[in-house]
């Protein structure tokens, strides 16, 4: 989650100054750190379904009254006993800096690590940047420690899956942000699925750094190459509507008509080496949502951010807390920013939470690796390339790139950044194991969760055992 900056007041008036935002955020690669963000999936328990806890959403809805079975394993609200408000003070009375919007607890800083929440109620964990990829599963099983005591005592548990696997869309409550309200309307205008996407998907995300223009374009490119490979050793939302689909990403079929204007693959990235000034003129001419003054506040429809910079609205004249915060609303398969983001993969367990981290260390941070994760999909078409990102979404492995299966492809790509692992952080080699047995096995996140959910079929309580994090099943 993004949290603007009212001090970055520094008025913007050209490309030049926009293209500064990310000239200034290179390192040298001494520096460089990778983050990991990742979003969970929160369900109550039969603690808190006996408590009578019932969301708006089912309420409005006629069913599950106060204390009935079917309560179990609906999505949390933010207000009540056992909401992710009480989770957000259960967390701020051990420590962290609250972040209020309107009165409710939007985030909670901890250093340089935040918490945060998405449009449903996805609980999400932003950990610190760190040098030495063991530091974050430290960090990791001390946040699930404390989020496994505070659940226990909120009657809340937390799903290994990239999407809500109970109930429909509108089951699910909205999460009281400005931001989200917007989004909210913006969304039906520009896509078929961008409301499933805010309340329904979970995604795990790493960040990492560049040096300069060049090798930001090296990284972009890369990513945007390997991308529907991480999507497919990543999927972990098979099951839709409380229902096996034939999906093994339904979160990545969702993001195909979210938005198309903000979303999805870049071109650029395969045609300019001088990336920040194709991505500043990408950016440049994606509607806006919203500026925040004292709040957030829509604004008309189509607006750019090039019409923004050059004319203003309501007034006000664009900032570079406003780029920063306009960049942070652009959904690309690779984002940049001051650092530059991996977005294409489901969130499942805590060892793909921790495995991609480091596996993306040994890609892009790897010049050899780097250029052969490249050159596994350098004879694709970009038509090609938006084709695979249809088809990976339903047929996993089993799609075709060229000559190749993405199953193929993947073994590959594991060898790749095995090899340039074992010289950026051979110790960190063992914490990419999950995705080694996953590319030699051909057996996803995915096809476990349906083996779940067949062997449990019925039975809500089983399938919440079954499905959650063991550190925060019920």
């Amino acid at each position: 989650m993004h949290l603007v900056d009212e001090h970055d007041a520094v008025p913007v008036r050209s490309t030049d100054d926009l293209l500064s935002y990310f000239e200034s955020a290179g390192k040298p690669a001494s520096q460089w750190r990778v983050g990991t963000e990742h979003e969970l999936v929160g369900v109550m328990t039969s603690a808190a379904a006996s408590a009578g806890v019932m969301t708006s959403a089912v309420a409005s809805a006629g069913r599950g009254q106060p204390g009935a079975p079917g309560s179990l394993g609906e999505p949390p609200p933010y207000e009540g006993p056992h909401g992710i408000g009480a989770l957000f003070r259960w967390f701020a009375e051990r420590g962290g800096s609250p972040v209020l919007e309107d009165g409710h607890m939007i985030a909670l800083s901890r250093g340089d690590a935040q918490l945060t929440i998405e449009p449903g109620g996805q609980f999400e964990l932003a950990a610190r940047p760190i040098t030495d990829d063991r530091d974050f599963v430290t960090d990791l099983k001390s946040y699930v420690s404390e989020l496994g005591a505070a659940s226990r005592e909120l009657g809340l548990a937390w799903l290994s899956a990239g999407l809500r696997p109970f109930g429909t869309r509108g089951d699910i409550p909205w999460m009281p942000k400005q931001r989200y309200a917007v989004m909210r309307a913006y969304m039906p205008t520009v896509g078929t699925r961008g409301l499933d996407m805010m309340l329904r998907t979970a995604t795990v995300q790493a960040n990492l750094d560049f040096a300069d223009e060049a090798d930001a374009a090296a990284k972009l490119r890369c990513i945007n190459s390997v991308t529907s490979i991480l999507t497919a050793l990543w999927a972990a939302s098979p099951i839709v509507d409380e229902r096996v689909t034939d999906y093994q990403t339904y979160r990545a079929w969702i993001w195909r008509d979210t938005d198309n204007a903000r979303a999805g693959l870049l071109p650029f990235v395969f045609e300019h080496d001088d990336i920040f000034r194709a991505y500043t003129e990408w950016a440049l001419d994606v509607p806006m949502y919203f500026v925040y003054r004292a709040g957030y506040h829509p604004v008309p429809a189509g607006l750019t951010f090039r019409q923004f910079m050059r004319v203003g609205f309501d007034g006000e004249h664009a900032l570079r807390a406003d780029w920063a915060l306009h960049l942070s609303t652009l959904f690309p398969e690779g984002r940049l920013k001051k650092f530059i983001e991996v977005r294409g993969c489901d969130c499942g367990s805590f060892a793909m939470i921790g495995a991609l981290g480091p596996f993306m260390r040994g890609l892009l941070y790897d010049p050899t690796a780097r250029a052969a994760g490249t050159a596994l999909t350098a004879k694709l078409s970009f038509a090609d390339r938006q084709r695979l990102a249809d088809e990976v979404p339903r047929l996993g492995f089993a799609a075709r790139a060229g000559d190749h299966t993405i199953g193929d492809l993947a073994a590959e790509l594991v060898a790749i950044v095995r090899d340039g692992l074992s010289r950026v952080a051979p110790t960190a080699l063992p914490l990419i194991a999950a995705v080694d047995e996953i590319a030699a096995t051909r057996r996803t996140q995915s096809d476990r969760i349906v083996e779940l959910w067949k062997a449990h079929a019925g039975d809500r309580a089983a399938l919440v055992r079954a499905l959650a994090h063991p550190e925060l099943a019920p």
